[in-house]
């Protein structure tokens, strides 16, 4: 019996499955035993009269803590000398255990969230960036963390063996991942294990042998621990045969032998480094300035450049790189001598960030005249490779953002730059023919050219134009289905829909273009060309605000498009314009109507427009049946305008 209760009592307070069960079962044990009396004789030991008193009045204290250590072995009851018999009921057993299970399986219930998100059928198979591994992968994460999180609030040695269990779990599935590898490795070394992290970056180089990254984290565990040679060999270990080795291989063994064996070993080395066939200018850069920064050495690292600039003269990242270390020794004089070397051997398409840092460089170190000279040189050097040399040679405001401006400090606003830098495109492309150009600006952008903003100079090739073959214009009283294109209403059909017909063929953008208002024919042409179905709706505000699109005005022969509800003309223009005689006028009382009906409309028309769209509605409304009234007195056609805009567009008659 005293078994059975112990294999309960730790079941109960695993979360695990079927904890619910377990513990119904465990109820169900306790009541069945406890209803026969279980006596237990205790009795101290033959002691002094004091001591007896003593363990009298704690035998009770006594009890409570061998029911709490569910201790109840014939060992303790033999240290004991029965007394006076003392009872234990199930009760209190199962109301000191009920917190416990109630913590278990809430824990169980929060990790069954986490381990029900994870695919245990997936393959271990090298990352493809499907959603699905990324999925799988947050899953375990997840998982880990809440392991690390100690749910159950056990010990730390019982919490450690679950991490521990978790992470080889993960690793069945996320075998080819070097980040998993890597938090496992360096959790055992946070932990204090660092035996341990060794051994998972030995196993995790075996499943990972192309993995720099986990041999630069291997090396750099066994330097911190002071195992110098064992991080030599892991440094080693990158170069292979040595053809293979990188320039980053280089760059990161030099360093390491900086610290660990001094400059000497470094010098040498390099040295041998520079033999290699990989070897590229980051080897040159990158002891150059180790010398310089952390040996105090500048003649070390002067002479270094010079080295490598015999080999990488060709290479503008190397240039920009010397002239960086020349401007911290502040060495005008040499920095000058080498771009003008520089740009005499670089090709014109490959020194633009050349001349750009020759132009900071006036900018800060030179005068007016120098600034000056050094910009024109390089618009005349750069215009070469442009179809347009005589636009590039030109002056512009763009000259003088450049000038004026400091770090993240502009001589204009952003709105300005962003006018700038359309003006500077369509000045480059003005006689290029494309049919729609396409500029992308970022306004505010802090990465900006050498003329201070960012542009998008390459058109896109093929513009794709919407499928017009099925457009109809929108009517709200329009019927859904193919019936309500075969049964256009009369006023709420635009006169220019032929193009966008159903039944035919899809028309060319020119055809479109003469069918439409001349107003809005201007806009659309106006338009950027799109790759694609999604325009950036800040740039067409942009065309829109920059564009000259010709107002609509009232001369005869231009057409105007009533509204598709709500359209109707202005009546206060009709009552006095000179323009418009009625032929037949009905005397009486239809005069004193039609006099009453333009007051009515003059007065609407000289309010204010409202904001809000059902005042708008109704607004139409009227208009619409005070002006059905009135043209029904009247003989002629007249084409008007919007109800809102209030202005006659049309040849009235």
């Amino acid at each position: 019996m005293t078994s059975v209760r112990k294999i309960y009592q730790r079941a109960i307070v695993t979360p695990t499955h079927h904890v619910e069960q377990l513990w119904r079962d465990y109820e169900n044990f306790e009541n069945s035993i406890s209803r026969a009396l279980v006596w237990y004789c205790l009795q101290p030991k033959k002691s002094t009269k004091r001591k007896r008193r003593k363990r009298k009045k704690n035998r009770k204290l006594d009890l409570e803590y061998l029911e709490t250590e569910n201790d109840f072995s014939i060992c303790f009851l033999d240290n004991l000398e029965g007394e006076n018999p003392e009872m234990f009921q199930a009760k209190g057993l199962v109301s000191e255990y009920q917190p416990k299970y109630n913590s278990a399986r809430a824990v169980y219930r929060e990790r069954k969230k986490y381990t029900d998100e994870i695919d245990w059928n997936m393959l271990a198979i090298p990352p493809s960036g499907s959603s699905k591994e990324e999925m799988q992968w947050m899953a375990w994460k997840k998982l880990l963390a809440f392991e690390k999180a100690n749910p159950q609030r056990i010990d730390s040695a019982s919490a450690n063996k679950r991490i521990v269990f978790t992470y080889e779990q993960c690793l069945m599935f996320l075998y080819h991942y070097p980040d998993i590898w890597y938090e496992y490795a360096t959790w055992h070394a946070k932990a204090g294990s660092v035996d341990s992290a060794i051994k998972v970056f030995q196993r995790a180089l075996k499943a990972l042998p192309d993995s720099e990254m986990l041999r630069y984290a291997y090396a750099e565990l066994e330097e911190s621990r002071g195992a110098i040679q064992a991080a030599k060999k892991v440094y080693e270990s990158l170069f292979g045969d040595g053809s293979n080795a990188s320039a980053l291989s280089h760059i990161q063994f030099i360093r390491f032998l900086r610290r660990s064996e001094g400059v000497e070993a470094a010098r040498k080395y390099f040295v041998d480094a520079r033999k290699s066939p990989n070897c590229t200018y980051h080897v040159y850069v990158a002891y150059a300035m180790m010398a310089f920064c952390l040996d105090k050495d500048a003649k070390m690292a002067h002479n270094v450049f010079e080295a490598g600039l015999k080999r990488f003269m060709h290479e503008p990242g190397y240039i920009l790189e010397y002239a960086d270390f020349l401007y911290r020794l502040n060495d005008d004089r040499n920095i000058r001598a080498l771009f003008e070397r520089a740009l005499s051997s670089l090709p014109p398409e490959e020194s633009v960030e050349v001349w750009k840092k020759f132009t900071q460089f006036e900018q800060t170190y030179g005068d007016l005249a120098s600034m000056l000279k050094v910009e024109q040189r390089r618009k005349e050097a750069l215009s070469r490779t442009g179809d347009d040399g005589a636009s590039e040679l030109e002056s512009s405001l763009h000259d003088v953002v450049s000038r004026y401006s400091f770090m993240d400090l502009w001589p204009c606003s952003s709105n300005d730059l962003d006018h700038l830098a359309r003006q500077e495109w369509l000045a480059r492309n003005i006689n290029k023919k494309t049919d729609k150009p396409t500029l992308g600006i970022e306004a505010g952008s802090e990465d900006k050219t050498t003329s201070g903003v960012s542009s998008n100079t390459n058109p896109p090739a093929k513009v794709v134009y919407p499928d017009t073959s099925k457009m109809t214009v929108y009517d709200p009283r329009q019927i859904p289905g193919p019936a309500a294109l075969a049964a256009p209403s009369a006023s709420g059909t635009l006169p220019y829909s032929g193009p966008f017909s159903s039944n035919g063929p899809p028309i060319a953008l020119n055809d479109i273009l003469k069918s439409l208002p001349p107003a809005f024919a201007a806009f659309v042409a106006n338009l950027p060309a799109v790759e694609g179905p999604s325009p950036d709706a800040d740039f067409v505000i942009s065309v829109c605000l920059q564009s000259n699109i010709p107002a609509a005005t009232g001369k005869s022969g231009t057409a105007s498009l009533p509204l598709q509800s709500g359209a109707a003309p202005s009546t206060s223009d009709l009552s006095d314009s000179s323009k418009f005689r009625p032929r037949d006028r009905q005397p009486g009382k239809r005069k004193d109507m039609d006099r009453q009906e333009d007051d009515e409309s003059t007065t609407m028309q000289s309010q204010p427009l409202p904001r809000d769209l059902f005042k708008i509605r109704q607004l139409q409304k009227n208009r619409v049946t005070n002006s059905s009234r009135v043209t029904s007195s009247y003989t002629g056609s007249a084409s008007y305008g919007s109800a809102l805009s209030g202005d006659l567009s049309g040849s009235t008659s």
